[in-house]
């Protein structure tokens, strides 16, 4: 069965103002009416660009992994590659760009995984999550200024210890890793 939605649901935007606009963040306030004549004059909206990640593993069947510091959480965790689409950048080409950056892997074979959102309620963006078989070390790492991570090769059993163990706290990240290996993705 096909999912069709009902878009009589969609509210009608009466007046948007930006609180704030930075390069990675943007607030901004909208006066909406719901479909029955309702007003809510304060629904706060996240603009962010479009983020990408990357389920990327090795011709050896080791799954490419980053462990970095998170200020949000303030803890240190282990992740896949992830970042930001740059303005004119296609995702697919934000993906590899930020595996070669943040890795130094390149090469392989591409597939889109799925396209999700973080949070649809209150934020704008997509994530677009990439599947990269075969990827080689083929250069060292380039990392932003703000950037400190470290490369971890993990074999398909550590990976699902790290998923069981519910260590992995982003869920950008962690339900296109379940998805992967729920369809047998990673079998191909």
């Amino acid at each position: 069965m096909k999912y069709i939605p009902d878009n009589s649901k969609k509210w009608r935007v009466l007046k948007s103002e930006y609180l704030f606009q930075r390069p990675w963040l943007t607030a901004r306030r909208d006066t909406v009416e719901l479909p029955d004549g309702r007003v809510n004059p304060e629904f706060y909206v996240l603009e962010y660009p479009a983020w990408i990640n990357v389920i990327a593993s090795t011709p050896e069947g080791k799954y490419v992994m980053v462990e970095q510091y998170r200020h949000g959480l303030g803890e240190v965790g282990i992740e896949l590659c992830a970042g930001v689409v740059e303005d004119g950048e296609e995702p697919e080409a934000a993906a590899r760009r930020e595996l070669e950056e943040e890795t130094g892997y390149t090469g392989g074979d591409w597939e889109l995984g799925m396209v999700l959102s973080g949070n649809p309620s209150v934020t704008s963006n997509l994530t677009y999550c990439f599947i990269a078989r075969g990827v080689v070390r083929t250069t060292g790492q380039h990392l932003d200024a703000n950037e400190d991570i470290t490369v971890k090769l993990l074999d398909e059993e550590e990976l699902l210890d790290i998923l069981n163990a519910d260590v992995m706290k982003q869920a950008l990240m962690v339900a296109p890793l379940w998805r992967y290996f729920a369809l047998g993705l990673n079998k191909r």
